[in-house]
């Protein structure tokens, strides 16, 4: 059990029989009466943000998690195969607890956070950025960096994204996870 002012950015709490990690808090001191937590969560299964607000001394329920590294080894079938970097143990993972799934390459190391007390999955979670090979867009021009126009390029991951102009194909890129947006070209 934890103590309602003692909420944290990333601490996981266990509300209504769901899993949520703690997003935003901030301590709140009206005028008068009692002081109050107004604490944002974040759904661990559906992603879905929640707002609460709590009494101080208000016990909640914490949920240890654990931060492991895995490598992303194959596909087998819906489900994603991942080794632990440590036991070298392969763990299937299903494809909506992935998140960033589109960018996923063989070979990839991903944070797969788990609930340390009965050992499930909870979320795997790709770098906030990776850097991708550029499979097929249509050819650039010589000077088309002026202008902020993008146009469509297939990755080597097959994920579809928006690219500027001057992006050829066989380059490589840097990609956020997070939006799917391109963020640099990687020389």
């Amino acid at each position: 059990m934890i103590n309602s002012q003692d909420i944290k950015n990333g601490v996981c709490i266990r509300m209504d029989g769901r899993l949520y990690f703690v997003i935003e808090f901030l301590h709140v001191k009206p005028g008068k009466g009692n002081t109050i937590m107004r604490v944002k969560f974040k759904d661990v299964v559906d992603g879905r943000v929640l707002e609460r607000r709590f009494n101080i001394g208000e016990k909640l329920e914490d949920v240890r998690v654990e931060r492991r590294p895995y490598q992303y080894l194959y596909q087998e079938g819906a489900d994603y195969i991942f080794m632990n970097q440590e036991t070298f143990e392969q763990i299937p993972i299903a494809h909506d607890l992935i998140t960033g799934v589109d960018f996923l390459k063989e070979g990839f190391i991903v944070d797969v956070v788990s609930d340390a007390s009965t050992d499930t999955v909870l979320f795997a979670e790709l770098p906030t950025k990776v850097e991708l090979t550029v499979a097929y867009t249509e050819p650039g021009l010589k000077g088309d960096t002026a202008t902020n126009t993008l146009k469509p390029a297939k990755l080597e991951t097959g994920a579809e994204i928006r690219v500027p102009l001057f992006i050829n194909e066989g380059e490589t890129i840097r990609v956020d996870t997070r939006d799917g947006s391109y963020c640099e070209r990687v020389r």
